[in-house]
């Protein structure tokens, strides 16, 4: 995993703050708020800690803990790493805009097979409307009145115009969408550890609806190209970052030397050193003896 990912590099844009804000048919979102600004980073130079953070934030759905503890960990998680980038993630193409319909394959959030480009739009920009016309497969969006977003979407040039949409400050994505995808992700996890884990005591029946459930896994897969910088690089073209995530998570949840685990004491996940390690850190480990200790003396002196 070390070597995966060594020389390779990719292009998201997160906002120094985000908001949730109810739209008016009460169905929550998170977007920017209007004083954030936008960034660029690279999300495969944190890929690890980011896949950690989205396994966590799963568990949290998992385990129904309260709305408001989940929508203070995804907003959180928005700050560090951006949105998911929904809208060019579900589509059959990040390119619909050049199309009067957007295709839509089977997916958790959108029954339909198929909709009109502009009613897809207005399921990610609730609030305020882009300033965007639109004619069968003509497109034009203008963004003229507002230098960030300029100065943003031209250092984009690269990225299919939909992309950039999705950087915008009047971009948004549905909380229950959200949590349901970290869900998801941590379902996949939790269920490849306990296949290997509860292997021996596991029925065939068992076995066979968690292989089952596993090959359900995957996505589209990524394109890339090689750019010639200071050394040969391969950059991943992300159309959004649930898929940058999704190949990230995959590498590692196959990755039998490096392994991800849940700490013993903590139970949050993290990436093992080897593959028996039980413990996110030392100090995981010296909270989990002394409080084993307590407890054995503990009944020692009951009995």
């Amino acid at each position: 995993m070390t070597n995966l990912f060594e020389r390779t590099s990719s292009q998201w844009v997160r906002y120094s703050e985000y908001e949730w804000k109810a739209a008016e048919d009460g169905t929550l979102y998170l977007t920017p708020t209007k004083a954030a600004q936008p960034g660029i980073y690279d999300p495969l130079a944190e890929y690890r800690q980011i896949v950690l953070d989205t396994i966590d934030i799963g568990r949290m759905g998992m385990a129904k803990k309260p709305d408001t503890e989940i929508q203070t960990a995804i907003r959180q998680f928005a700050v560090k790493y951006g949105l998911f980038g929904l809208m060019t993630a579900l589509p059959t193409t990040p390119d619909f805009m050049e199309y009067e319909a957007v295709y839509l394959p089977k997916n958790h959030f959108i029954k339909a097979e198929t909709m009109p480009t502009e009613k897809y739009l207005e399921l990610f920009f609730p609030f305020d409307k882009l300033d965007v016309i639109k004619h069968g497969i003509e497109s034009m969006w203008n963004i003229e009145n507002d230098r960030v977003m300029m100065a943003l979407a031209m250092t984009m040039t690269d990225k299919p115009m939909a992309v950039n949409m999705s950087f915008q400050w009047e971009y948004a994505e549905r909380y229950d969408w959200m949590k349901q995808q970290f869900i998801d992700w941590a379902f996949t996890y939790v269920n490849s550890m306990l296949y290997y884990e509860d292997y021996d005591t596991l029925n065939e029946d068992t076995r066979r609806l968690m292989q089952q459930s596993m090959a359900a896994f995957g996505g589209n897969a990524p394109t890339y190209h090689i750019a010639l910088l200071d050394k040969p690089t391969i950059i991943w073209d992300f159309h959004s970052l649930l898929l940058g995530i999704q190949m990230m998570f995959s590498f590692m949840l196959t990755d039998s030397k490096n392994p991800i685990r849940l700490c013993r004491h903590c139970t949050k996940a993290f990436v093992a050193s080897r593959p028996s390690a039980v413990f996110c850190s030392p100090q995981c480990k010296n909270k989990h003896n002394v409080y084993k200790s307590r407890a054995k003396k503990t009944k020692s002196e009951d009995n």
